[in-house]
């Protein structure tokens, strides 16, 4: 039986997966798939790490800074003086999981936040003059050629899209065009080194490292990625059934995409994830030691 494989005994009505591997060509490749790969799916928080790398963009064509106290006036969000977009991307502004007031002082704890996210998305609007929803499919969507992904809500948690659609932001992130390496080092960076946090479904962790609006695994166990995994995997999980993470140790990433929520086969959803992506690590290295 290969990896993927074992999708298909989930207990999920529908499901896909993809691996992807950089190998030194132009582009990303596609390895293996399961599932149907044009069905689309609501990716859930997988979202935030789309609404950082497009933070990035703005921050790379200067509409934005990562270190520049924000200002919001016209927003409804409470936020502590010195608040920079970096703060809300990496879950350490001190604003809950939902709700308009810190909770927390600024860079003290990592709290897991929709409200903060959603705040760097009207950052966006606010400095580009630009809806969110535009400036995501102009910078993003359009150049990765992601047609069949969309926004249908909050930027934290409400964007829908395709295994097809999904196994080219893998290669996005394996391997970046639309921002620099250097500013993609620092989206894939530790971010206000060693404070703790908890992640919702999964407990809390001290520490809890998070870059630019993707976990980092680290040293973190329990996890919903596999024990092979370096501590430099960095992706995320979603409320609705859906993964993915980079290896950058091993230049490959996976995706997988259900439609049955988290909540409904939590402790489930962590094993299966985890024994998938071991098998996806043992069959990438059995490949490349056969060649």
């Amino acid at each position: 039986m290969s990896a993927l494989d074992r999708v298909t005994t989930w207990p999920v009505p529908n499901g896909a997966a993809a691996i992807v591997t950089a190998n030194g060509e132009a582009h990303p490749t596609v390895v293996a798939s399961i599932g149907d790969s044009s069905r689309q799916f609501r990716l859930a928080s997988l979202s935030k790490t789309i609404t950082g790398l497009t933070a990035l963009i703005a921050v790379e064509e200067g509409s934005l800074s990562l270190d520049e106290p924000i200002d919001l006036p016209t927003s409804p969000v409470t936020i502590h003086d010195g608040t920079t977009l970096r703060h809300l991307l990496a879950h350490a502004s001190g604003l809950p999981f939902d709700g308009r007031t810190p909770i927390a002082g600024l860079g003290r704890r990592r709290i897991y936040s929709n409200t903060g996210i959603e705040l760097a998305a009207d950052l966006i609007t606010a400095t580009t003059g630009i809806p969110f929803n535009e400036y995501l499919r102009e910078a993003v969507f359009e150049p990765l050629g992601m047609s069949a992904t969309e926004l249908r809500g909050s930027p934290a948690f409400a964007m829908w899209s395709t295994l097809d659609d999904m196994t080219l932001l893998l290669g996005e992130l394996l391997q970046p065009q639309l921002i620099s390496q250097e500013t993609h080092s620092d989206f894939i960076a530790e971010q206000f080194v060693g404070i703790s946090g908890t992640i919702p479904g999964l407990g809390r962790f001290d520490p809890c490292p998070w870059g630019l609006g993707a976990e980092l695994r680290g040293m973190k166990h329990p996890h919903w990625t596999g024990s092979h995994n370096s501590p430099e995997t960095f992706g995320h999980f979603g409320g609705a059934g859906t993964m993915m993470w980079v290896d950058p140790t091993i230049r490959s990433g996976l995706v997988a995409l259900t439609d049955r929520q988290f909540d409904e086969w939590a402790d489930d959803a962590i094993a299966l994830w985890s024994e998938l992506s071991d098998a996806v690590i043992n069959d990438l290295q059995h490949a490349e030691a056969l060649l």
